[in-house]
């Protein structure tokens, strides 16, 4: 792995991510920085962007330390009113438009913003919950947008220090349901972004394809952080179809496309049973994370693309990136790839104590990439960072002898859709407060590139609610990545003598 000098990085890094438009069209002004469809945004019209949406924001009373909650899909507006609020020194509170209502309501009611704002022009998803919450209009160049204003909320402390100051609150939902907040300060975000662009030789010549939610970390901190921070130019993507990447990829000059395994899977088959001829001139490497790869869809996608699908690990609370492949030494296994420099890594036994190297044990990191803690939730933040900076992951790796690390378990049962946390507990919730449903027991399937959520049932006696009924009762209340793929209705679940149902059991049916 190449040599970086890590103190000298985080020497130069600017105090704010809110520093970085500025750095670009310092350097050239004229330079396109973001594309979405037809509108096209040079560096200086990208920072007169910016400081015209600050200054509304500001008018609106956004203060440092305020939370401005953006309900959106990748576009232009999203990543200019992120910015505009971190000018501001106010948190960014990044918030996937197609989170379902209640979802949307949880985290503003637990964030407490003093704007909640919404792309409504980019994402009809962001229009319905804007009109849902009597949102107004407001004056924009950048996409129409609306807001909400609460003017009785209070702002947090401010702090100077950018590894104290938080520049972003990405919530994820937690064991219990309840959303939790990661507090990801702006030295975080800026490490990964620069070290990711340094590790991937990420120039000004790049056109990095973004479909990766902004609103989650692996889209905000790697894709979109980090090619701004290299001066990239970022082609925006609200969502995932594989015949816009074909399409991108082709006439566009892409020449960076992350993504999770589920999209490489979709656009390998895609291009397979279309017959649509593969073109990439420009395509310099490909990147998967968000999930587990497997070697199977690792042959396809390299056989398709002509060039190695690189691998990477992290989480949310690491801001993300924890390990990635290197450029210059691709794999041909599965492995997460090495840690990345100016990080720490220990395995862990469950009963403490570290593991001998190469034994599997529950990994922990420390370094510059870890959270500032969860919003509101000391107790939680506690369970998860030790007093001396050590991140609990709740993964289970071992570091194999060639300084790799390779994932091999999830202590948790956390099951990863498309690159989305789902949690269990929080779909059988959703399951369980259905009038007939006597419990639920939610479960991960593998499949090809992915995983599946699948639900178990059972009734109340006496009813005889269908899976169609259960489905749309999910569809309400759920975002679409967390609605189970499968739901089948059992006379009991399995269950210990205690009455805990044994999800093994539930496993082994499968």
């Amino acid at each position: 792995m190449e040599s970086i000098d890590v103190d000298a990085l985080l020497a130069t890094l600017p105090a704010r991510f809110s520093e970085i438009p500025a750095r670009i069209a310092a350097h050239d002004p004229q330079h396109v920085v973001l594309i979405e469809d037809e509108r096209r945004l040079d560096a200086a019209a990208f920072v007169w962007a910016i400081d015209t949406t600050a200054l509304q924001l500001s008018q609106a009373g956004v203060q440092g330390g305020d939370r401005v909650m953006i309900v959106a899909e990748n576009s232009v507006a999203q990543v200019v009113l992120m910015f505009a609020a971190a000018k501001l020194d106010a948190w960014a509170l990044l918030t996937n438009a197609r989170l379902s209502a209640s979802e949307i309501d949880a985290i503003r009611d637990h964030a407490k913003p003093r704007v909640v704002a919404f792309t409504v022009e980019a994402s009809k998803d962001a229009a319905h919950h804007a009109e849902r919450l009597n949102a107004q209009p407001v004056e924009s160049s950048i996409g129409a947008w609306h807001w909400v204003i609460d003017k009785t909320v209070s702002p947090e402390p401010v702090e100077a220090d950018p590894a104290r100051q938080c520049g972003a609150l990405i919530y994820t939902t937690g064991t219990t349901g309840a959303p939790k907040g990661v507090m990801l300060s702006h030295r975080n975000l800026l490490f990964i972004a620069a070290i990711s662009s340094t590790l991937r030789h990420v120039t000004p010549t790049d056109v990095v394809y973004a479909v990766l939610p902004i609103s989650h970390v692996y889209g905000l901190a790697s894709v979109c952080l980090g090619s701004l921070y290299a001066g990239a130019t970022l082609r925006l993507a609200s969502r995932f179809t594989p015949d816009a990447v074909r399409h991108a990829l082709a006439e566009e000059n892409v020449s960076i496309f992350q993504g999770v395994p589920a999209m490489h899977a979709k656009l390998v088959e895609h291009v397979q049973t279309s017959g649509t001829p593969w073109h990439a001139p420009a395509l310099r490497f490909a990147y998967s994370g968000g999930s587990p790869l497997d070697a199977a869809l690792k042959a396809r996608v390299e056989a398709l693309y002509k060039v190695p699908l690189h691998n990477g690990y992290g989480m949310t609370e690491s801001s993300p990136t924890i390990s990635q492949t290197m450029l210059d030494a691709p794999r041909d296994d599965c492995a997460a790839g090495d840690p990345i420099p100016g990080i720490e890594l220990r395995f862990v036994a469950l009963e403490g104590g570290d593991v001998p190297t190469g034994e599997v044990g529950e990994l922990w990191v420390r370094g510059p990439n870890v959270m500032l803690g969860y919003y509101r939730n000391e107790a939680q933040t506690r369970a998860t960072v030790t007093e001396d900076g050590w991140l609990r992951t709740g993964d289970l790796a071992r570091l194999a002898a060639d300084g790799a690390l390779h994932i091999v378990g999830r202590s948790k049962e956390l099951i990863i859709r498309s690159g989305f946390n789902v949690y269990p507990a929080e779909v059988e919730n959703v399951l369980n407060s259905h009038p007939e449903v006597l419990q639920s027991a939610v479960i991960g399937r593998p499949v090809e590139g992915n995983e599946e959520v699948i639900a178990f049932v059972e009734l109340l006696p006496s009813v005889h609610t269908l899976p169609a009924d259960l489905d749309a009762w999910c569809a309400a209340r759920l975002a679409p990545y967390k609605r189970p793929a499968e739901i089948r209705v059992l006379a009991a679940l399995p269950a210990a003598s205690t009455g805990k149902v044994l999800k093994h059991k539930l496993r082994d049916a499968l």
